[in-house]
């Protein structure tokens, strides 16, 4: 699809992208919006993970919150280059509530009726830094794209962008950023990586007794029932391995 640049609103933070950006393009995507809703540099870069630290230490002052992005094959472009997303506005996502959106979500079966919003975490590392941290140490392994999108925090980008990757499970995205948006506030989660169907987080306020571990798992059970069932297959062990886990991922089939 032709990038579309006629429409963007003047105050968008996109007419006014920082210096140093590796080379990119403005991205609209093919419904939800007719005007571009992020950047996206044209190829994978070695360096991803040292962008997105600078860029997100500069986020609030240039209202643009950076992404590592996959895609859903190598150098395939989708769903970033061509604007395979459907954008939403912010206020889809003002409307829910975590827990809401998390009881929608559940179904009663092995796990019993749903068992409530997990208590925050314990606070350990500064959430940015921890956010800082990983995405570094991500970059350095492999070559990602880099985003930009424009919001304040990392829950809403997912939603802003248009990102679908969870449409097997729902294809209302500001579901998933309601819930990342509380997450943030009990977990000091941040976002740092998104694919075509994953995600990523970093996590600073970690769950640490198995207790605990178990209602952050049932929340992860109703968010992404994929990565337990089709990833470990059990719940006890997903739930184990929460335990001091600074690193939440995520997949959709």
């Amino acid at each position: 699809m032709p990038l579309t640049f006629s429409g963007m609103h003047h105050e968008s933070p996109l007419n006014a992208l920082p210096d140093g950006l590796p080379p990119g393009r403005l991205v609209t995507p093919e419904r939800g919006s007719d005007s571009p809703v992020m950047w996206v540099s044209d190829q994978r870069l070695p360096d991803a993970g040292r962008h997105w630290r600078r860029l997100f230490e500069l986020r609030d002052k240039t209202g643009l919150y950076p992404l590592l992005l996959d895609e859903l094959r190598d150098d395939s472009g989708r769903p970033w280059h061509d604007g395979e997303l459907n954008a939403a506005p912010i206020g889809a996502i003002d409307a829910l509530t975590a827990e809401n959106v998390l009881v929608g979500f559940w179904t009663d079966g092995p796990l019993g009726p749903w068992p409530g919003l997990a208590p925050p975490g314990v606070p350990g590392r500064d959430p940015d830094t921890a956010a800082a941290l990983l995405a570094e140490s991500l970059g350095a392994a492999r070559p990602w794209l880099l985003g930009l999108v424009p919001a304040t925090r990392g829950a809403d980008t997912l939603t802003l962008c248009g990102w679908t990757g969870p449409l097997n499970h729902t294809n209302e995205t500001e579901k998933i950023s309601a819930v990342v948006r509380s997450w943030e506030e009990r977990f000091g989660a941040r976002v740092v990586t998104v694919g075509y169907s994953t995600l990523e987080l970093s996590v600073a306020a970690l769950p640490t007794t198995l207790e605990h571990a178990r209602q952050v798992a049932a929340e992860h059970e109703a968010f992404a029932p994929d990565t337990i069932w089709q990833g470990c297959g059990d719940f006890e062990d997903y739930a184990k391995a929460l335990v001091g886990s600074d690193d939440w991922s995520f997949w959709w089939d």
